[in-house]
C-alpha cells in the first residue's frame, strides 16, 4: 500500500508533451491527406477512360490530356499540371499512362515532407 502514494497520474509536463506530440502528427496528417485524395481522384480520371468498363471514349493522346485537364479543374486540383505529371503514349487501341510526381509540403523552417506518387496504367480504348 505504500506505492499508492507514488501513483498520482500524469504530470502537467507529461500531458503537455503528449498534447504537442498529438498536435504534431495531426498537423502532418492534415497536410498529407489532401495529396492522397488528389492522387486517388487522378487514378479515377485515368481509369474512367477504360472502354471495357463503359467509360469515356478517347481517340487520341491530345484528347486524353484534355480529359485529364478538364477533370482536374472540376476536382479542384490546381497545383498540378497534367503535362508535367503524366506521360501518355498510344499503341494501337491502348493507351499507356505513366503518372509520376512528388509534392513537397513544408513542416518547419527547412524541413519538408515529401510525398511521391508513381503509377503505371494500361487503358484499353477499343
Amino acid at each position: 500500500m505504500k506505492n499508492i502514494a507514488k501513483q498520482q497520474g500524469i504530470s502537467v509536463m507529461g500531458a503537455l508533451f503528449g498534447l504537442v506530440l498529438v498536435g504534431f502528427f495531426a498537423s502532418i496528417g492534415f497536410k498529407v491527406l489532401p495529396h492522397y485524395m488528389d492522387n486517388k481522384a487522378l487514378v479515377k480520371m485515368i481509369n474512367a477512360v477504360d472502354r471495357d468498363s463503359g467509360g469515356v471514349q478517347i481517340r487520341s493522346v491530345g484528347e486524353f490530356y484534355t480529359h485529364l485537364n478538364k477533370n482536374m479543374s472540376v476536382n479542384n486540383i490546381r497545383d498540378l499540371n497534367a503535362a508535367d505529371i503524366v506521360e501518355i503514349r498510344s499503341e494501337g487501341p491502348d493507351f499507356y499512362v505513366d503518372m509520376k510526381y512528388e509534392v513537397r509540403e513544408p513542416i518547419l523552417k527547412n524541413i519538408d515532407l515529401v510525398v511521391k506518387f508513381e503509377q503505371k496504367f494500361r487503358v484499353r480504348n477499343q
